[in-house]
């Protein structure tokens, strides 16, 4: 599929967007429209004001140059670290501290209340930690039995 916009870097890191028609749109931000359930579609290039002034269906789709300068400008800005095991809790009730492996790292947080730990979808969950930071359990059925134990008794 060939887009009908072109996407670079300004000498300031800003995203420029120019339009097939030539017209110049600088710090155009991508926003994904469902960041959980499908992360690589459904991308809106927005300028400022909010208003959209390209879409991407799929970033599979579209140039290798445009895949990479909209990744990295979303990795920038997102930080949503993947929970892969949860190794351990101090309690199981709240507050109490989390020691988990994520895609990021082994890491620990402070759960405060048990309604920090929110499902998206019917599979995926969004945990805050006590500075408000989020950790995503991509697959709640798919994480091994000693992290689904654990979750069990918070769900």
């Amino acid at each position: 599929m060939s887009v009908n916009f072109q996407l670079r870097r300004d000498p300031f890191g800003k995203l420029v967007l120019t339009t097939s028609e030539g017209e110049e749109h600088v710090g155009v931000i991508p926003v994904r429209a469902f960041p959980i359930q499908a992360p690589t579609r459904g991308i809106s290039l927005v300028r400022d004001g909010g208003k959209e002034a390209a879409w991407i269906d799929d970033l599979a789709d579209v140039p290798e140059q445009i895949r990479a300068l909209v990744q990295e400008e979303i990795e920038g800005r997102e930080f949503i670290p993947e929970i892969l095991t949860i190794k351990d809790v101090s309690s199981f009730a709240t507050p109490c501290t989390w020691y988990v492996k994520t895609d990021r790292g082994d890491t620990e947080f402070v759960l405060k209340v048990d309604e920090d730990i929110r499902r998206v979808g019917e599979t995926s969950l969004l945990i805050a930690d006590n500075h408000g930071i989020n950790f995503l359990v991509r697959d709640m059925f798919r994480i091994d039995k000693h992290s689904r134990r654990i979750l069990d008794r918070f769900l």
